[in-house]
């Protein structure tokens, strides 16, 4: 489904990805790993487009989409929660969910309601703006936001960062729901070693830039996390 061949990017003449292979087959949920500023958000942004590769090349179901805008992306089934959620604070959650919409192929005009199923704390709050939410409901909106447009791959930046741990176990929940379903992809970068072993089929390590360890998850060690994970 996804696959990066050799991906170097970076911001002006600073080199912040080396080299990087990586691929998420259909249905699988892949963990990407690392230590803080080694590259992981960098990646993300370029797989979205929101960064141009310096050089090699990112195929996504069959195309090359290296070059491809990142609306273009969206449009072709990608879902994308950054790090930091990035949610429009003065919009309402109905508008900032219907602005998910907008990356929808058959041009639906209305949310799913199997949405409101997944995040029904977001139906209780429709009319209230985006900023007045916790960090916690925020980042629930940023995910069903990423979802209305039933994306076949999706993309988390560090979705358990810096919310309380009641609500990081509704977002747990929902990525496992993600996983048995296996209708939609998941690249989750992730620093829990516990979640990271009982959700990913497949993680990678990413240290200074550069791929430092793969393989599959159950394979994950403190050996590895006190190597490549620990400050």
């Amino acid at each position: 489904m996804l696959k990066l061949q050799n991906i170097e990017a970076g911001y002006g003449e600073s080199m912040v990805v080396r080299g990087v292979n990586l691929e998420v087959k259909p249905g699988q949920i892949v963990c990407l790993m690392g230590r803080n500023g080694v590259g992981k958000s960098t990646l993300m942004k370029s797989i979205m487009g929101l960064i141009k590769p310096r050089s090699g090349a990112i195929h996504y179901n069959g195309s090359i989409i290296t070059s491809a805008s990142p609306d273009r992306r969206a449009k072709s089934g990608i879902g994308y929660v950054p790090q930091g959620r990035e949610i429009f604070p003065q919009l309402s959650v109905e508008e900032n969910l219907l602005l998910g919409l907008e990356a929808a192929t058959d041009r639906r005009k209305k949310l799913p309601d199997s949405l409101f199923d997944t995040f029904p704390v977001l139906r209780q709050m429709l009319h209230r703006k985006g900023g007045d939410l916790s960090g916690g409901q925020q980042q629930q909106l940023a995910i069903a936001r990423a979802l209305a447009s039933s994306p076949k791959l999706l993309l988390l930046d560090e979705p358990m960062e810096g919310i309380q741990p009641s609500i990081v176990m509704e977002i747990e929940a929902i990525i496992e729901t993600i996983k048995r379903n296996r209708q939609i992809a998941v690249l989750l970068v992730e620093q829990s070693l516990e979640f990271a072993t009982s959700i990913a089929d497949y993680y990678y390590v990413l240290d200074r830039g550069t791929i430092a360890a793969e393989g599959n998850a159950e394979h994950l060690s403190e050996e590895l996390v006190r190597k490549h994970l620990t400050v």
